[in-house]
């Protein structure tokens, strides 16, 4: 099983059947704060659901086409982070991520990101990595900003998210530009 031990208290694991009823409880105890950014949260209703998500990411990973892991902060599960998918012909990827809210303001986050990308970008030897957030969701947009990525633009009205639109801010980071 795939996992990254980034410090005493955080560790990144690939997403496994036996996370799932965590994974799920911590989506349903974070519903509200989650789905104001994220478009799947009122789509994930059982822990099946969730089931089914880690058999498509199980799929994904095989497939050599990114992964997506669970966010272990001192042993619990607090979020996920993964790659959408990987362009291997262009050498690029985006990263997509959240977690719940109790866990945030301690850098788990950011050190999960940087993690991801000093691998991504050093050892896979990709070329470019992109993160989007919603424009008003500045806890997300400020972990690119934090991590040295390029303001590139905003796609408009790229996503419905409950009762309207919701414009993407789009960051990019090049391999020649990360520490």
């Amino acid at each position: 099983m795939f996992s990254f031990q980034i410090d005493n208290d955080l560790e990144l694991r690939l997403l496994q059947m036996e996370h799932a009823e965590r994974l799920f409880l911590q989506v349903d105890k974070n519903r509200n704060y989650l789905r104001e950014w994220l478009p799947w949260v009122d789509g994930t209703l059982s822990v099946e659901q969730v089931k089914e998500f880690i058999r498509s990411t199980h799929q994904q990973y095989v497939n050599n086409n990114g992964f997506q892991a669970g966010i272990f902060y001192k042993s619990n599960i607090v979020g996920c982070i993964g790659l959408h998918e990987i362009n291997w012909n262009s050498k690029k990827t985006s990263v997509g991520y959240w977690l719940a809210a109790d866990y945030q303001g301690n850098g788990i986050m950011s050190r999960s990101c940087r993690a991801i990308i000093n691998y991504m970008l050093k050892e896979v030897k990709l070329n470019r990595i992109e993160i989007r957030a919603a424009e008003f969701n500045h806890k997300s947009r400020a972990i690119p900003e934090r991590l040295g990525f390029v303001q590139e633009g905003i796609s408009r009205q790229d996503d419905w998210l409950n009762d309207h639109y919701v414009d993407y801010v789009i960051y990019g980071l090049l391999a020649k530009d990360w520490q």
